[in-house]
């Protein structure tokens, strides 16, 4: 997509070297998402290119994103062209699954093993919002920050692909009663329940990305992306099946140091 169509949606996209930026960019709504962003974010996941280690997504303004643009839910639609709740509802079980399933897709290409993605969060993370801070591998955050996933008191489920790392970070009872409570989990909290690497005070947010981007993208190419890619799924694998893959992982990255040397 073209940098206007991006700005037409509310995204910027921005890549310096080994890292691209991919900005939240409507302030005035406290950047909240809609389909067609969701399906912007999806393209530039899949143009996003093969030299970047580090992919930033933050938020214009005070707020990382408050989630859904209710303008969504507006019975009487929004607009020409505009999808809605309504038109959702018009569609068959699985017209409705499968588009729902496209919106995903701006969300799953954080988990890519080429890169590492990092939520840089001010303010709040509220529903679709959440769910795209925990798409990262990543999220360092404001000491004012706070995460919230709204769907249940919508009457609704969190369905752009939050659930799993959400489990992932914090266990299955805690997410539970994060998301079935829809309450808002602050900052501090959420560090030390495993959610946020680190929470800071505003003024000093960039610095801190900084230097975490520093430090990602200083080791080899191929390490970081052999570990992340050795990480993602280890939870669900056998010690012997770790264990094999860790040992094709070094074969292959001892042959490439040495071809390198």
């Amino acid at each position: 997509m073209t940098p206007e169509e991006l700005i037409a949606v509310g995204l910027r996209y921005d890549v310096a070297g080994p890292v691209a930026t991919i900005t939240l960019d409507r302030p005035e709504v406290r950047n909240a998402q809609t389909p067609a962003m969701w399906r912007a974010l999806a393209q530039v996941g899949q143009a996003i290119p093969e030299d970047v280690r580090v992919v930033v997504v933050t938020g214009a303004g005070e707020t990382f994103s408050a989630g859904l643009d209710r303008s969504m839910l507006d019975p009487r639609g929004g607009g020409q062209g505009t999808e809605t709740a309504a038109g959702l509802l018009a569609l068959s079980d699985q017209e409705m699954a499968d588009t729902i399933g496209a919106y995903q897709e701006g969300f799953t290409f954080l988990r890519d093993p080429r890169f590492v993605s990092i939520a840089k969060v001010r303010g709040y993370a509220v529903g679709a919002g959440f769910q795209l801070a925990l798409s990262c591998d990543l999220r360092v955050v404001s000491e004012e920050a706070q995460f919230c996933m709204k769907e249940s008191a919508l009457g609704l489920v969190p369905d752009l692909t939050g659930t799993k790392p959400l489990v992932e970070a914090v266990g299955y009872s805690r997410a539970l009663e994060i998301c079935a409570t829809a309450r808002m989990v602050g900052a501090q909290e959420a560090v030390r329940i495993g959610l946020v690497q680190a929470a800071l005070p505003g003024d000093q947010l960039d610095a801190a990305v900084e230097q975490l981007v520093g430090g990602l993208t200083a080791p080899v190419v191929g390490a970081v992306r052999a570990t992340k890619q050795l990480l993602q799924g280890a939870d669900d694998r056998s010690l012997e099946d770790q264990r094999r893959l860790e040992r094709e992982a070094q074969v292959l990255r001892f042959r490439e140091v040495a071809a390198g040397i």
